[in-house]
């Protein structure tokens, strides 16, 4: 069809006149400023940088030196560059990215490295120059540099997640893929705001269009949504969707028809206006140091290693779990004394509750709690129905559970006791939840491979909404776990249990 000297061609424009054929997603489209909240994250962290740069200058010159002296003169002219030589190692380091903002722990891995490259700098220009420089105001002003900034970073990241939790500060997003993906993704999103996505559009196969959208145009008007999210189009139109919903990524989905020549192609588009592109492999669930990238003959190859749930690794998380519970049992122990005081005193029945749970491999042992719950609880157990997800037995406001019960449920120091458990080695700090026999009977293949692990007191499930997730949700992040196991996602994880706990929010 001709309109005003412009054909549309399936995709395509055709100029009438020119002979010029180009792409409808390579329509010239104004370059995309950056947003403003960005902006705003970035200065504010070069804010917190020359800060912090600046107070540990002080504190080094005055713990070390006391007084301005001719001698200390130096060490005040190399603090007052201290800030600015800082903020530049940073930036070089490409620590200010808009990929890393509130999210991963590249932006932490950063900064160390520029402390550490900073440090090794300074020596090695002393060594050279032959200047003595005094080790005691190197050995505090760099390392706490560093520190005073993981921790003016890790406010900023707290501050913005506060504010996704209120929907600002998100990205806008088009997805890509086919339905069924583009509806697991959105709700991923709705359900974890602090990744800062939020998909305002989706653009899916010609394959994937419903009766009556064989012919998408993105000029026409929506085609339908998916989980809530309108379609503007097939894969030939992603670029012409990110203008008119003003989007600043698209996320490509596992998507057979979203081939190498067709991704790069896209990418050439969105290299116009700055719109990032982010690619999902089609293997999920698995992150961290398992993936690399290996070039071959050109081609980027994803190269994925099986997970380490044996060896050397699994001997060190083994000796960390048993060292880290002998460690909080003694310093717990006055704590776990007045609770088994107020357990005792609330009722009849004993301060501890002991059932039988599976662990790795499905060897079954003794799990410890205090008892949360009155002495006739399993007997009323037959006249109650389940609120909790799929296999597991949770109810909302249970009548056995005790008052005294209900404030330890609500903040875990029932599961103190569980601390015994990982000392004996039953248990690991942090790992799936422990299954009942019950529950592991009725296992299919794929949830049984949460078994290959130590059940844990704590885990992805514990940070990520506890017992108010679905079963499926339990499962995945369980099985995620397993597959992206190190030993920095357990100090990951038991530094979050720490803010889960106080909230409370979803145990019952």
């Amino acid at each position: 069809m001709r309109e005003a000297g412009v054909v549309r061609e399936s995709g395509a424009v055709r100029e009438g006149g020119s002979g010029a054929v180009r792409e409808a997603g390579a329509v010239p489209v104004a370059r995309r400023r950056t947003p403003g909240w960005v902006r705003k994250h970035r200065a504010t962290a070069v804010a917190a940088d020359t800060v912090c740069a600046a107070l540990a200058g002080a504190l080094a010159l005055f713990v070390r030196f006391g007084e301005v002296t001719a001698y200390v003169f130096p060490y005040v002219v190399l603090s007052a560059a201290l800030p600015v030589v800082w903020v530049c190692v940073v930036a070089l380091n490409r620590a200010y990215e808009p990929r890393l903002i509130g999210l991963g722990s590249e932006e932490f891995q950063r900064i160390l490295q520029c402390g550490f490259m900073l440090t090794a700098a300074l020596a090695v220009c002393a060594y050279l120059s032959k200047i003595e420089v005094a080790r005691g105001y190197v050995v505090l002003a760099l390392p706490l540099t560093t520190l005073l900034t993981l921790l003016a970073r890790y406010a900023l990241r707290r501050s913005l997640h506060r504010r996704r939790a209120r929907g600002g500060c998100m990205r806008r997003v088009v997805a890509v893929g086919h339905r069924a993906a583009i509806t697991e993704l959105v709700g991923r999103f709705r359900r974890e705001r602090y990744h800062g996505m939020e998909v305002v559009a989706a653009c899916i196969p010609r394959g994937g269009m419903r009766d009556g959208e064989s012919v998408p145009v993105v000029s026409r008007g929506g085609m339908g949504d998916v989980a809530g999210v309108p379609v503007l189009g097939d894969l030939s139109e992603v670029a012409l969707a990110v203008g008119r919903v003003s989007a600043d990524t698209v996320a490509v989905l596992a998507c057979p028809e979203m081939d190498g020549v067709a991704l790069r192609r896209l990418a050439w588009r969105l290299e116009k206006t700055h719109t990032d592109l982010i690619v999902a492999p089609a293997l999920m669930e698995v992150a961290g140091p398992r993936i690399t990238i290996r070039p071959a003959a050109g081609l980027p190859l994803l190269h994925v290693d099986h997970p380490e749930i044996s060896g050397l690794r699994q001997v060190l998380k083994n000796l960390f779990d048993r060292v880290g519970a002998g460690l909080l049992l003694t310093a717990l122990l006055p704590l776990l004394a007045g609770v088994a005081v107020a357990v005792r005193a609330s009722g009849p029945g004993p301060v501890f509750f002991r059932q039988t749970r599976v662990g790795r491999d499905g060897a079954e042992f003794t799990i410890y709690k205090f008892r949360t719950m009155r002495a006739d609880a399993e007997h009323r157990k037959i006249a109650l129905s389940s609120d909790g997800p799929g296999l597991l037995f949770k109810i909302r406001n249970d009548p056995r559970v005790t008052p005294l019960g209900a404030r330890l449920r609500r903040h875990s120091l029932d599961e103190l006791p569980q601390l015994i458990n990982v000392v004996l080695g039953h248990m690991s700090l942090v790992g799936p939840r422990p299954p009942l026999p019950e529950e592991v009977a009725r296992y299919g293949d794929d949830v049984r491979r949460r078994l290959l692990v130590k059940p844990g007191m704590t885990g992805l499930w514990q940070v990520s909404g506890r017992s108010d997730l679905s079963w499926e949700e339990s499962v995945r992040l369980d099985l995620r776990y397993v597959e992206s196991w190190s030993l920095m996602l357990d100090l990951q994880i038991l530094w979050k249990t720490w803010s889960a706990v106080a909230r409370g929010a979803g145990a019952y």
